[in-house]
């Protein structure tokens, strides 16, 4: 009892930032519509589920398996298939909640801004994104932030145990996504945190080097469990899509990055939001003490960034989400710096406490209402507008997917029915397999292309009721030959452009 009495207000603090957390998360969850990516991802840990041979199916398309097995997990007690992936998500950046507190404390050695980083993120508009997005990119997150929290405690404790921690860390976060292989590459700059002042340097910077390479040599070691499959190399074929090899980069080495930066830049400072900027450059212009705890932050989130910007051949703004975890701690130990500041300053015959909570409300109040508004509105959420327009605004967000899933349901309740689709992989038709592909009475299969309409569709459409779905923005205008009946449209959020059911009309026999 004493000891819940000395921690009492600090208990009940977490418990309204965990309540926080996961009313803002699981709000409003099935509104948002499927993104192209989720329904491929949440259809592999189906697949995975069913078959235990095709466990590492994501690398058929040079994806790390670890979301789609922790999917698996989630599918065995959630039904619907896309809640259950996107209930991933909701749960690492849960864990990346409780690292952020871990990794500031441990850094700052302030309780308070442990708790003001744990609420910033809460809040923080690309988390809530996200962390609702049956999407690798919080759990890559997730594991960014427990590796750097064990990585500092590693330098400051050089214990072995904390060492293989940290080598498992590494493995679920290269397990997952390609970018955590910076939780290795970043070890060397651990020693930003070394006190050179240690009488013993040289065998305490060799049993930091020793533990760093013991902890890398687990992760690697864990990794090579993808070479179980013969589809290891698409890995690295999938990476070269996205960045340039360093063969390739050599013949352009500055070609495209300023405009990378550019656009990096800009999808950082839309996410981030003036109010936490501002926190950011306070901790960075007024705070004169933990100088190297700060350019430890600012060193891993800066080499991720610029290196991406130098490499990126294809980017998105996802890329860039763990690396700005980083910047969370400052802004919260700039939080704190104001609040102290105006607790010295103002004297007014009120507890302290209000002025964290005013000071607070006032830093979160906007972030939390374009979080908010993601949530609840997301065709006008004030996201960053690349990712507006392809996750929620474009032909790839699964607009009219749920109405056509029920509308299919109700026609296969008592007869055969055939459904094609635009596309053979992607939305189409991994959408319409997650939730019908056990339906006995429904046939579905993929086209592409399209330009030309498929003649086994009517050979179906001759036997049984058979519909056809559009949705990709090139396909709006259907060539008058097609024999097909349009029965129903939605608008793909604030475009003009629609996903639309038809009916196969068959032919008759000459």
């Amino acid at each position: 009892m004493k000891l819940l009495s000395k921690f009492r207000n600090e208990i009940i603090l977490s418990l309204f930032i965990i309540a926080s957390y996961f009313l803002l998360r699981l709000i409003f969850l099935d509104k948002l519509p499927m993104f192209t990516d989720e329904a491929i991802y949440t259809r592999w840990a189906q697949i995975a589920l069913n078959d235990s041979a095709w466990r590492f199916i994501s690398l058929t398309d040079g994806k790390q398996p670890m979301f789609v097995w922790a999917a698996i997990v989630f599918m065995k007690f959630i039904d619907d298939p896309l809640m259950a992936a996107r209930l991933v998500s909701v749960v690492s950046g849960f864990f990346t909640m409780i690292g952020l507190w871990l990794l500031t404390y441990e850094l700052f050695k302030s309780r308070r801004a442990a708790f003001l980083s744990s609420a910033l993120y809460v809040f923080y508009p690309f988390a809530q994104v996200l962390d609702r997005m049956a999407l690798y990119d919080s759990m890559v997150g997730t594991f960014f932030i427990w590796a750097t929290y064990f990585s500092i405690v590693l330098v400051r404790k050089t214990r072995i145990d904390v060492a293989y921690t940290l080598g498992f860390v590494i493995a679920g976060g290269i397990l997952t996504k390609t970018s955590n292989f910076f939780s290795i590459y970043l070890l060397p700059f651990l020693l930003i945190l070394f006190n050179f002042k240690d009488k013993e340097i040289i065998k305490r910077v060799s049993k930091i080097i020793l533990l760093a390479a013991f902890s890398a040599a687990i992760a690697f070691g864990l990794y090579n469990v993808l070479r179980l499959s013969p589809l290891f190399q698409m890995i690295q074929a999938k990476n070269a899509i996205f960045v340039y090899p360093l063969k390739e980069w050599l013949e352009h080495p500055f070609t495209f990055f300023v405009g990378n930066l550019n656009g990096l830049l800009s999808w950082l400072t839309e996410y981030l939001k003036l109010p936490y900027i501002i926190l950011i450059a306070i901790s960075y212009v007024f705070i004169t003490k933990f100088t190297r705890e700060k350019f430890f932050l600012t060193v891993y989130f800066l080499i991720p960034f610029v290196a991406l910007a130098l490499f990126g051949r294809v980017i998105f703004p996802r890329f860039i989400f763990f690396m700005s975890l980083m910047l969370l701690p400052l802004a919260a130990t700039g939080l704190e710096y104001l609040i102290d500041f105006v607790q010295r300053n103002i004297k007014l015959n009120i507890p302290k406490s209000f002025y964290t909570i005013l000071l607070t409300i006032i830093f979160i109040a906007y972030p939390g209402f374009v979080s908010l508004q993601f949530a609840y509105d997301p065709i006008n959420s004030q996201i960053a507008k690349a990712d507006n327009s392809q996750y929620i605004n474009s032909w790839a967000a699964g607009w009219g997917v749920k109405e056509s899933i029920e509308f299919f349901k109700a026609q296969a309740k008592d007869k055969k029915i055939f459904i094609a689709t635009e596309g053979t992989f992607g939305l189409m038709p991994e959408a319409m397999e997650l939730y019908l592909v056990n339906n006995p009475n429904i046939i579905i299969k993929g086209y592409w292309p399209v330009d030309i309409f498929p003649k086994e569709t009517l050979k179906f459409a001759a036997k049984m009721p058979s519909y056809f779905i559009y949705y990709q923005k090139d396909h709006m205008v259907i060539p008058s030959d097609f024999p097909l009946k349009l029965l129903f449209q939605v608008k793909q959020g604030n475009n003009e452009s629609y996903y639309r059911v038809y009916q196969v009309i068959p032919q008759q026999k000459k």
